[in-house]
């Protein structure tokens, strides 16, 4: 069943849980790393403030710590290749400050990376999943990691990727994607970077609650 004006699907994103580099501020693309403890412990949350939803379509990055994050939130997945994070290339693990010692004024989204992605191969993969996502029905989820779901975002709303800059996204946050008016030709950004389940506020309150 495809999408219409009565049936339109609603996206809810998940971005995985804490990593070492996480906490440390380093651009983590391809590298495979773990969650943390602490970062298992709020997937689990995660599954905790989803548990009331059910969802027609479930999908991951195929990266290890977005696809643990929808495993030990009790989802099974499909993996989609394009929810890959960024490739940063030869700033891969490297803070924003040092890059910047060596490259004063360098941004992400405007400049991309050496040897790995620019803003526009990241969107065109966003614009992809953006595609596949609209023309499914239901509630949606979807497990990916911080940069790459703000481009998805941003492209969700037909925004540049530059607009990615302005939406902030902590790990093990919830964020909806919908459309205004119920009309397919209206995409909004319902509900972003939602994390109180973390901090056991609205830890079992029903995610529907939070964005009437």
């Amino acid at each position: 069943m495809s999408a219409t004006p009565s049936n339109l699907p609603k996206v809810y994103l998940a971005r995985h849980g804490e990593t070492e580099w996480t906490k440390t501020g380093q651009h983590t693309g391809r590298t495979d790393i773990p969650l943390t403890p602490d970062g298992e412990d709020d997937a689990k949350l995660i599954g905790r403030r989803l548990a009331h939803l059910s969802f027609t379509n479930i999908i991951t990055s195929p990266l290890q710590r977005a696809k643990r994050t929808s495993e030990l939130a009790g989802f099974t997945a499909t993996i989609d290749a394009d929810l890959m994070e960024w490739d940063y290339g030869d700033y891969e693990g490297k803070k924003t400050v040092d890059i910047r010692k060596l490259h004063p004024g360098w941004q992400l989204l405007a400049d991309g990376a050496p040897n790995g992605e620019t803003g526009a191969q990241v969107a065109a993969r966003a614009d992809r999943v953006v595609a596949r996502l609209k023309a499914m029905t239901g509630n949606v989820l979807v497990f990916a990691h911080g940069h790459y779901l703000r481009v998805l975002a941003s492209r969700w709303v037909g925004a540049d990727v530059s607009f990615a800059a302005h939406l902030l996204l902590g790990t093990s946050s919830i964020s909806v994607l919908s459309f205004d008016h119920g009309k397919l030709d209206e995409p909004a950004i319902m509900l972003w970077n939602d994390d109180r389940h973390l901090s056991g506020e609205g830890c079992l309150l029903p995610l529907s609650a939070s964005v009437k």
